[in-house]
């Protein structure tokens, strides 16, 4: 369950502390965690390299951040686990036996990984669970609002479907990877926009969140549905709607129903100019990413008050209660936004959107 606590006034009161150049300052001595200096190591766990964003954006953005808030002492010791939750496991205790001051842990799988968070916590290595929540006592935890992410992605399919969208219209849902919390979550947001206004005709658990996987569950779906008779999908991720695409294509189909996706990923954006892909979920990863870092740093420095100025969401993870927490916000990505989201924010400029093969698509919505 998502219990999100915002504090307008702990929010003025955070600036008013840094207007007086308090922000710094470390908690009371029963409190604050011993103070490191700069020379610290912030220990990066990411779970897989089939989304772009990880080695991408979110690996040298925060060891860029770190290095930033540290005078350039402070190091980040990355590993990727490639979807593999074992691996993930044995990278962790590798961590915790280098003794780092802290970890980033994004989960492969949620619960296995439980037991490693237990014996950082033992060992007196704090863990921050980045992106996706973490079981197991872990300190705070930074995502974007993941139901949020579902809701836009159910109300832009609507949106698509327009005015003759009813409790007849099909659709097919690929949902994300069953070991991961956010896949969840990105679900039961679709599901309170989409449930009682179309009908879903199947349903998928996409193991490990691999296109491949998507492609074949969707082939399932067009052979029990028939490809006339999926009005619409709704694909969690941007690599996933890639999959059911190639399904569709190689099911004959020339007219594509909208698909949704998530990440923006750059050919996913290629795509939605194309006008193959309706939609992309835009998360500003800079965003995330560097508050995530001051969150690590701010956690092993003791600097309390800081920490608590970032973190002042609550969440509940099956094992642990009101965890500290950052909820970063998300916006639809359509063919009228690009230029307002991934082109504004540096993500992509609009030369490497549109590239030969897009320059007319990109012409044509004044993408320029």
């Amino acid at each position: 369950m998502r219990r999100i606590a915002l504090s307008v006034a702990a929010s003025a009161a955070t600036l008013s502390l840094a207007g007086c150049g308090v922000l710094n300052a470390t908690g009371d001595s029963t409190s604050a965690s011993p103070a490191k200096g700069d020379d610290l190591t912030v220990g990066l766990l990411l779970p897989e390299k089939t989304n772009s964003r990880y080695d991408k954006f979110d690996y040298p953005i925060i060891k860029s951040k770190v290095s930033d808030l540290t005078a350039k002492q402070g190091k980040v010791e990355y590993e990727n686990a490639d979807a593999d939750a074992a691996k993930q496991s044995g990278q962790m205790q590798k961590m915790i036996d280098d003794k780092v001051d802290v970890i980033l842990l994004d989960a492969v799988d949620s619960h296995a990984i439980a037991g490693e968070v237990r014996k950082a916590k033992d060992a007196g290595i704090p863990v921050i669970a980045y992106d996706r929540l973490a079981e197991g006592p872990i300190s705070a935890y930074i995502s974007f609002d993941n139901e949020l992410v579902g809701e836009v992605q159910g109300r832009s399919l609507l949106e698509a479907l327009g005015s003759g969208a009813s409790t007849a219209t099909k659709i097919v849902m690929m949902n994300g990877s069953p070991t991961d919390p956010n896949a969840k979550q990105f679900k039961e947001g679709a599901l309170s926009e989409l449930n009682g206004k179309v009908t879903i005709a199947a349903s998928y658990d996409t193991t490990d969140w691999k296109p491949e996987n998507a492609q074949a569950n969707m082939a399932k779906a067009i052979s029990q549905i028939g490809a006339g008779n999926i009005a619409g999908v709704y694909a969690a991720n941007d690599g996933m709607a890639g999959g059911v695409i190639k399904a569709l294509k190689a099911a004959g189909v020339t007219s594509l129903p909208p698909v949704t996706g998530q990440d923006a990923e750059l050919d996913a954006v290629q795509r939605v100019v194309a006008g193959e892909q309706y939609m992309s979920v835009y998360k500003s990863y800079p965003d995330e990413a560097e508050a995530a870092a001051q969150m690590a740093v701010s956690k092993v420095q003791g600097k309390d008050i800081q920490f608590d100025a970032l973190t002042q969401d609550k969440v509940d993870s099956p094992t642990t209660k009101n965890i500290p927490s950052k909820l970063v916000q998300v916006s639809a990505l359509t063919r009228k936004t690009i230029k307002d989201t991934v082109v504004a924010d540096g993500i992509y400029t609009v030369g490497d959107i549109c590239t030969a093969k897009f320059k007319a698509r990109c012409d044509a919505i004044g993408l320029k």
